[in-house]
């Protein structure tokens, strides 16, 4: 059995997601399988050299899990011969620089969303990395989650027969910072240091409705600062300048409206944090992160509106759970493990940094519709660059 060694640098992993979803659930995870096993009987070794800016909190997290190399240069990191594939998961404003020197380093991309925070920088970066000749994917990590799974997999068999409509709701109530402690980073409510619901949001919304439903064609948008003063990590108050609150309908091929909410300032009644659901002529479905449940045409109960009784029916014990029918991992484990896969074995993969600036796109063109009031058509990207 032949073991191939990549060298994975590793840029914001100590960060809440670049740690416990990119490196302790997915790098760490498929070493502690025995690595990835590909069909050809070689297996695929990740070998992580952590970069970060605080020397300090990179050097105990290395020495945590027991991982030798670390540095706070990311030109180091660079010019490591044993590093093959740069990964990034910094903030959006920190990304587009240091992809540039990865892609000019002759390094694979694979990379945390937004890839940018405009269309132009999105569509350049993909366009340097197809010129440099190199691998890249994107983050799409939602496509991997069980109840998505499943939900795509009542679309492929055709259960829902003409599908009419798309539902969904995500969001929960983040503490402002003042008398608890907000759960996300506070750049996240700055737009000048690249946050918002929108850009934040948006691109996980066209790959979600691109790939397990339908490509999107058009976008309305609204969206608010609902919270305009905020308190950061060490207390301090600051004005959000970010959107905080974005509700869109999207047209989908076929004529299926997409109606999307997302929020960090709602209070959650709902079996989970974000929720999709699909009606079509002959069933209707509701998935979350990990489960989803459908209730068929055939055993559709038939409500009568009658506001003067009380409600005799339990409506969410009228719908059927959809089994796992496999083992299913750990979302972005899943994704790390196929653009591993396409790098060593080259294996089919289509999340690249081009899905990356479609997503960016949307979130640009909702934007634009927001400020300017109007349903805006999502056209197809030129590759060309002419």
């Amino acid at each position: 059995m032949t073991r191939e060694v990549v060298g994975i640098a590793m840029n914001g992993v100590t960060g809440r997601m670049g740690y416990r979803q990119h490196l302790l659930r997915s790098i760490l995870a498929i070493r502690e399988q025995g690595g990835l096993a590909l069909p050809d009987g070689r297996t695929v070794w990740p070998e992580p050299i952590l970069v970060g800016r605080n020397a300090e909190k990179i050097e105990a997290l290395a020495a945590r899990h027991g991982l030798d190399k670390w540095t706070t240069s990311l030109d180091e990191a660079l010019a490591d011969p044993s590093v093959t594939v740069y990964f990034d998961a910094q903030v959006t404003q920190a990304r587009v620089p240091a992809l540039t020197k990865a892609i000019e380093a002759g390094k694979h991309i694979y990379t945390e969303k937004p890839t940018a925070e405009t269309l132009e920088e999105a569509v350049r970066l993909a366009r340097i990395a197809d010129a440099a000749g190199i691998k890249h994917g994107v983050v799409q990590d939602k496509l991997f989650l069980p109840g998505l799974l499943k939900l795509k997999r009542l679309v492929d068999s055709g259960f829902f027969g003409r599908i009419l409509s798309v539902r969904g709701e995500f969001g929960y109530w983040v503490f402002e910072g003042d008398w608890q402690p907000a759960q996300r980073p506070s750049w996240n409510y700055r737009s000048e240091d690249g946050g918002g619901i929108i850009l934040d949001m948006f691109p996980h919304w066209r790959y979600v409705l691109d790939h397990v439903i339908a490509p999107v064609r058009s976008v309305y948008a609204e969206a608010r600062t609902d919270i305009p003063t905020r308190w950061d990590e060490r207390g301090r108050e600051y004005k959000a300048t970010a959107d905080d609150a974005a509700y869109a309908i999207f047209e989908l091929e076929g004529g299926i409206v997409a109606s999307l909410n997302s929020s960090w300032t709602t209070r959650v009644n709902r079996e989970e944090l974000v929720e999709f659901q699909i009606d079509g002529t002959h069933g209707s479905a509701v998935a979350g992160l990990r489960t989803c449940k459908a209730q068929h045409r055939a055993a559709t109960p038939k409500p009568v509106w009658n506001p003067d009784i009380p409600a005799t029916e339990d409506f969410l014990a009228q719908w059927q759970e959809v089994p796992d029918n496999a083992v299913l991992d750990n979302g972005f484990k899943v994704q790390w493990e196929m653009f591993l896969a396409h790098l060593v074995a080259d294996a089919p993969y289509s999340h690249d940094l081009w899905a990356g600036a479609r997503g960016v796109q949307l979130a640009e063109l909702g934007t634009q519709s927001w400020r300017e009031g109007r349903k805006i058509a999502v056209p197809e990207l030129d590759r060309t660059g002419k």
